[in-house]
């Protein structure tokens, strides 16, 4: 019938509208400063860097390996690495960034980064309010304002945080069981 799809699309306009004043779940409109739809745990703006603990400089579970800054396409980071190693969450000596930049004003929230860090040292966040004055350095994120600790991951990615805990959990496990093994070894030798 002719003009079928005009008289569906009016209907359902009709029904969405004259719904909204019945039912909240139905409202399109929200003052955005004041009302803020809850994000989706999936949702990602740019990336952070992990650390565990209380410390940033010491928690920090990037080991400067560079990987990040290799596969990234807008080649947005950039990493120094320390002349010195700190131990890290297994106990083993790490190299740690000296310098960790990312320029948000290129980056294109890929989360190619994210993929490749084999040490699941960088994530992305859910904060999309960015605006700055300052266009050239205020875009230009340091490791200092990039380090955010696991308990801020856990809150906004719960689902995926759990994995990965549970994941590090287990490699410290296995390495102590390692380490207990060969002090055994040797001490029977």
């Amino acid at each position: 019938m002719l003009g079928e799809g005009i008289a569906k699309g009016l209907i359902e306009t009709a029904r969405n509208f004259f719904g909204s004043f019945v039912d909240k779940d139905r409202l399109v409109t929200v003052q955005y400063p004041e009302e803020r739809h809850p994000l989706p745990e999936a949702s990602r703006v740019f990336p952070f860097l992990l650390y565990d603990g209380d410390d940033a400089e010491k928690g920090l579970r990037c080991v400067s390996c560079h990987i990040c800054e290799k596969e990234c396409p807008p080649h947005c980071i950039t990493i120094e690495k320390s002349t010195d190693k700190k131990p890290d969450y297994v106990g083993k000596s790490q190299f740690y960034p000296a310098v960790f930049n990312i320029d948000v004003s290129v980056c294109m929230s890929c989360q190619i980064c994210v993929e490749v860090c084999p040490f699941d040292a960088i994530r992305m966040d859910t904060a999309f309010e960015l605006s700055t004055s300052d266009r050239f350095d205020g875009l230009l994120w340091t490791k200092e304002q990039l380090a955010k600790p696991n308990s801020h991951y856990r809150q906004i990615h719960p689902t995926e945080a759990a994995e990965v805990d549970t994941r590090r959990a287990d490699d410290v496990a296995k390495a102590e069981a390692k380490a207990a093994a060969a002090a055994q070894k040797e001490a029977g030798a």
